[in-house]
Parts: structure tokens; C-alpha cells; sequence
């Protein structure tokens, strides 16, 4: 059995870490770390001071690289990272195990504090510690009464940083209690693989052009201060960005509105014109966010000229996918401009006449140019492979919906054969310029929709473009064409009921549910467990009664969730495609494919020019697993100087 070396450290470094991300925060050239706390096992804490001048020992600089070594932290990316930059190279992330990503795994909080506190434990984190960090970790703003020094040192403060490195040493003490807490449910080797994948990735970052990213910011500000301008000159307001001002303006023209909220100023200028609705046409233009990721771009990028950092292993916990961090890639605007090439190169030149002559809106130009900002090294180019309907595959597949597998084994047209169940009409009719194509639109928005038991609602939710009248017949519609999915969701439902009653184990289908120390969970067909906290049975809001269990807020404390059927469905499948996904990122890059980022369901590589194809890269991915032999994947992609949506 392997040792296991806890970890953690105490850093300064002037780039401001939330909003940089620990590659641009270690890349700085103030970098460096202050105090290393570590343990083997369950020895004693040791503390090195490295600001006060000592080193690390020689035995924790092999044990850094030895793999018969297991090196933990929380949120272990900030360690490996931070001590890959000390000692000027990577550090392996397969020798490393992240506690955050166990706390995740069974949906507990992904603060350090915060999970000690949910599971009860005696070893805490020292709550003076934000203020220790702040003191000795970040710069201090220079005064009279401080010498006009912009940064603390332990010398300014003895008996502070005493205390700091106390809470260094505690942090390893709690860190550790949580492992221990933890390693009672172990999560699959398979998933530590791909953690390790996700770092790489992670350390392989994206290049950014920094030319784009630099004048798009330049153009917005134009723009901004032109339409500002613009807004002073029609209503004569000092401040025409105040809510006040504004709105006592529109009473005085007498468009009284009690609230400027975009949707609110979205409607009203539709329906109104003259200066009005220039007005509220200019303020719906400054609103608009789409510089704030160029932004982020800016705060990120390193001096290798990429981006580090954009994913998050186990962001959603509920079902383990990814989440976006820094840049936010899991949710860039599409693009739909006729020639993103051209458009780029009006905005590198700072145009801003001709963007708003040629495109109309700046602000809606840059926002569909955000993903061109990715590009590929010199002498390569991106390879973009994406999973077609993946989840309408695997719904069908946990729920043995065979018409939907056939078709996807077929033409895969699955819009139209829904379409064609749904309305009864002949499949070979749904095409372009028949009038039964209009059905194929209907057949997309249930597809996407109603998959989870959703109604009306949903089909709201996800912007479905019809009457209101001709909703619920379309959902009652799509239910009866899939009908093994609609008691896939009851089945489902009254599973977890029974293993919450009767805290025996059941099965549905392919997924095994379980009840083990006051949680519920479900093993997916890949061998990782979804699961649920101190599951119970609890009123929802219609008063009907509901499956709950507790789950981390943004604030990290445990509340009571809700859920169903067909929450519990969609649970489990978009579970299953973050490990169809899992498991072609790991071919891919088996096979000379190198990931720099991933959306959703989509891969991005960067290949060189003379290497591989399109296709060869979508038959990689289209792979399926051993446990998924029989379900029919299919990925389709394209290559690009920049990364775009095609």
C-alpha cells in the first residue's frame, strides 16, 4: 500500500487569485511560497519556513516526485501547481489525490472549511485565517503608519506569523481528517486517471490572440463611450446610466417604467419608438456583457500566451461534468456572422464604423467573435469533435426506447423520426420545402425538452418557439411516441423510494441504487456512484410528497434539494455522458490527439497541420467503452484556425 504525504502551503503573489487562477497567480514574478506543511501518514505535522529562510528537506523533494508516494491536498491543482512552478518543472498529477474531488464525489462542499463542518468532524480549519492570508499573502496598500509598504513580511508581524504557521500546520491536520473521513468510500481508479487527464489538459492550457483579445476590449470601450454620449444627447441627463435619472426621464416622456431590468427594457422597446426607443434600444447595446470574458482573458493568460486553468474536474457534482472556471467556456456565445475571418480582422483594426456599418451592433459582433480568441500554436490547427445528441442516446438506451437506438444506428435523423411518431406522418415527408417540415422543429424542441418528464415549462425554459396552446399537446404528443422513457422515469422514482423506506437495494435497468450510512446511491454501468445525502422524503412546493436530500448551496452549507423521476433520469444521463466523454478524452489522447479544452460534450484539439484527420479524430471519439458495447455513439467534427461553432 502506498504512503500518502499531505500537503499544504502558504503562497504571496501580486496577481489576484480569484479572478486569475493559480497558473497566471504563479506565473507572476513576485511568486513565491511561503510555508510548506506536510505529514506522511499519520505522523506529526511538519512546518517548513521557507520566508524565513529555510529549504526543503531532501527527503520531501524525492518524495515530491516519487509514485510509490501519494501526494494529497485539497484542491490539490493550487499545490501541484504552485510547486511545479518552484521547482521549474511539472509535477505528474497521476501521483497526486485532490480531497476537494472526493468531497465532490459525495456531493459535499468543495471548501475545505465547509466539508470539515458538514461531516462533523473535530479537526477544523482556524478561523483566523482569512486574515493571516490577507496580512501575509496579498499585498497591503502602503500608508504613513505602515512605512508605505506594499507588502507584509513575517518580520512586521512575529506573533502573526506564528499564528500563520499554525494555521498552515492545522490545515494538514483537517485535510487530513477529511481523507480519512472519506477513503471509506473510495472513488473508481478509473476516475483518478481521468483527473490526471484533466490536469494535463489543464497545464496544457490554450493559446489566446492576444491581438483580438486586446482591441476588442479598445473597440468596446469606443463603442461605450460613444453610446454614452449618444444617451446624454437624447435625454439631456448628466448620468443617463443612473436607474433614477433614467426612469424620471421616461415618466417625464411618459413611458413610466417601475424597473429597468433588461427583459422589462427588452419589451418595452419593441413597442416603442422615436427617442424612446432609441433609448432603450442604446441602453439594451451598453448592457450587453460581452467584453467581460476578453477581460477574463486578459487577467488569465500567461507568459506563454495561453490560458491555464479553464476547467473544473467535478464541477457539478450532481453529475460530475465539468465545470468552466476563469473564461467560462461552458457557456461563449455562438457565432452566426457570414465571415468570421473578415470580422475578426475589422475588429484587430479597431474599426468600430465599419463593424456597426457591416454588422450593425458592436457589442453583438465582439460577443460572436469570443471563441475565435482560442487559436492554435504556430504550424497546427484545432481539431472540434462533438457527440451528436448524446443524451437523447442515452436516455434511450438506460430506458430500451428501441425505436430511438435504431434510428441512431440508422440515418440518425432523430428530429424527424420523433417528429414522425409524434404526428404520425411519414418520416421521407419531413424534408425542406415539404410543408411537413415544420413538424421536424417540433420533433427538435421535444427531443430536447421533454426527455426528463419536463412539461410546458421546460419547453419554455428552453425557448421553444410556438404558441402556448400548442405546448402541452406537443409534450403529450412526444410522451406517447416514448413510452419505455416515461416509465423509465417512474421506475426510477419508485426505486429510490423503496431504497430510502425500506434502506435495501434495487435496480433499475442498468443502474443499481443502494443505501449505505445514510446515503443514497446509484452505480452507474461505468462503476462510479452518484450520491445523495441523508435522503428523505419531504413536501414540495405544490405540497405534494417529495425525494429530498442535502446538497451544498453556493455558500457553501448543506440545504435540502428536491427531486423526482425525472430529475433522478436526468441525473443518471448526463452522468453517463460525462463518462462517454471521460472515456474518449482518454483515447484521444492515447492516440496523439492532445485536448486544450473541452464544452459540454464537444473536444478541441490542437494537432499540428500535417497530422491525423477529422475523421479519424471522430471515429476515436465514437468509440464506445466495454460497458456501453451496445449503445450507438456517433461524434462529428471539423478543423479551424480558430475555434468557432460550425
Amino acid at each position: 500500500m502506498k504512503r500518502i504525504m499531505g500537503i499544504d502551503i502558504e503562497t504571496y503573489s501580486s496577481a489576484p487569485l480569484p479572478k486569475c487562477g493559480v497558473y497566471r497567480y504563479a506565473d507572476s514574478s513576485d511568486f513565491e511560497i511561503l510555508l510548506f506543511s506536510y505529514a506522511l501518514d499519520d505522523d506529526p505535522v511538519v512546518t517548513v519556513d521557507l520566508a524565513c529562510g529555510e529549504s526543503l528537506p531532501d527527503a520531501v523533494l524525492f518524495a515530491l516526485h516519487d509514485p510509490e508516494i501519494i501526494k494529497a491536498a485539497y484542491n490539490a491543482q493550487f499545490e501541484r501547481v504552485c510547486l511545479s512552478k518552484y521547482l521549474g518543472h511539472w509535477l505528474d498529477p497521476h501521483q497526486w489525490r485532490c480531497t476537494a474531488v472526493m468531497a465532490a464525489y459525495l456531493t459535499l462542499p468543495a471548501r475545505l472549511a465547509d466539508a470539515a463542518v458538514a461531516l462533523k468532524l473535530t479537526q477544523q480549519k482556524m478561523e483566523e485565517g482569512k486574515d493571516l492570508i490577507r496580512y501575509f499573502s496579498v499585498p497591503c496598500k502602503p500608508t504613513k503608519t505602515n512605512g508605505g509598504r506594499t507588502r507584509n513580511l513575517p518580520e512586521h508581524a512575529p506573533e502573526k506569523w506564528v499564528l500563520y504557521k499554525q494555521y498552515n500546520a492545522q490545515d494538514v491536520e483537517t485535510e487530513r481528517a477529511v481523507r480519512k473521513e472519506l477513503e471509506a468510500y473510495p472513488i473508481p481508479e478509473k476516475e483518478w486517471e481521468i483527473y490526471a487527464l484533466d490536469q494535463i489538459i489543464n497545464d496544457r492550457g490554450v493559446r489566446i490572440d492576444k491581438a483580438l483579445v486586446k482591441k476588442s476590449i479598445a473597440v468596446d470601450s469606443e463603442f461605450s463611450a460613444r453610446a454614452y454620449q449618444k444617451a446624454q444627447e437624447i435625454t439631456g441627463l448628466e448620468n443617463p446610466g443612473s436607474v433614477s435619472q433614467l426612469k424620471a426621464w421616461l415618466a417625464d416622456q411618459d413611458v413610466p417604467m417601475e424597473s429597468l431590468a433588461k427583459k422589462l427594457v427588452k419589451e418595452k422597446a419593441a413597442e416603442t419608438d422615436g427617442i424612446v426607443g432609441e433609448l432603450l434600444k442604446l441602453r439594451l447595446e451598453l448592457s450587453k456583457t460581452s467584453v467581460k470574458k476578453y477581460e477574463a482573458m486578459a487577467r488569465s493568460v500567461c507568459k506563454d500566451g495561453r490560458v491555464h486553468g479553464t476547467l473544473q474536474f467535478y464541477g457539478a457534482n450532481r453529475s460530475g461534468r465539468w465545470s468552466g472556471r476563469l473564461v467560462q467556456l461552458q457557456n461563449v456565445p455562438q457565432n452566426h456572422l457570414p465571415d468570421l475571418d473578415l470580422a475578426r480582422e475589422i475588429v484587430k483594426n479597431g474599426e468600430v464604423d465599419t463593424i456597426e456599418l457591416l454588422y450593425g451592433s458592436v457589442p453583438n459582433t465582439l460577443s460572436e467573435l469570443i471563441r475565435t480568441a482560442f487559436i492554435p500554436k504556430d504550424g497546427c490547427q484545432f481539431i472540434v469533435a462533438d457527440f451528436s445528441a448524446i443524451e437523447a442516446r442515452v436516455l434511450a438506451w438506460l430506458a430500451g426506447e428501441d425505436w430511438v437506438l435504431d434510428e441512431f444506428r440508422g440515418m440518425g435523423r432523430i428530429y424527424e423520426a420523433t417528429a414522425s411518431r409524434m404526428y404520425h406522418i411519414p418520416k421521407e415527408t419531413i424534408i425542406k420545402g415539404h410543408p411537413n417540415y415544420e413538424y421536424r422543429q417540433k420533433g427538435k424542441q421535444a427531443t430536447l425538452s421533454c426527455g426528463y418528464g419536463g412539461g410546458v415549462g421546460a419547453l419554455q425554459a428552453m425557448g421553444a418557439q410556438m404558441p402556448e396552446a400548442e405546448m402541452q399537446p406537443l409534450v403529450e404528443a412526444w410522451r406517447a411516441a416514448n413510452p419505455h422513457i416515461v416509465a423509465f422515469w417512474g421506475a426510477m422514482e419508485r426505486a429510490a423510494r423503496k431504497v430510502i423506506r425500506e434502506k435495501q437495494s434495487a435496480r433499475v435497468g442498468k443502474i443499481r441504487m443502494f443505501y449505505k450510512d445514510d446515503k443514497l446511491f446509484m452505480l452507474l454501468p461505468s462503476g462510479r456512484s452518484l450520491c445523495y445525502q441523508s435522503p428523505h422524503f419531504t413536501k414540495n412546493r405544490f405540497g405534494n410528497d417529495s425525494i429530498g436530500y442535502y446538497a451544498p448551496s453556493t455558500a457553501g452549507k448543506m440545504i435540502v434539494q428536491e427531486s423526482f423521476g425525472g430529475k433522478l433520469c436526468e441525473n443518471v444521463t448526463q452522468a453517463i455522458a460525462r463518462d462517454l466523454l471521460s472515456h474518449a478524452l482518454l483515447n484521444l489522447e492515447a492516440a496523439g490527439y492532445p485536448v486544450v479544452f473541452h464544452v459540454h460534450d464537444e473536444a478541441v484539439m490542437e494537432v499540428p497541420l500535417d497530422f491525423g484527420s477529422v475523421k479519424e479524430a471522430c471515429n476515436i471519439m465514437g468509440q464506445p467503452p466495454a460497458w456501453a458495447g451496445d449503445l450507438p455513439l456517433r461524434a462529428d467534427g471539423y478543423s479551424c484556425m480558430s475555434y468557432r461553432k460550425e
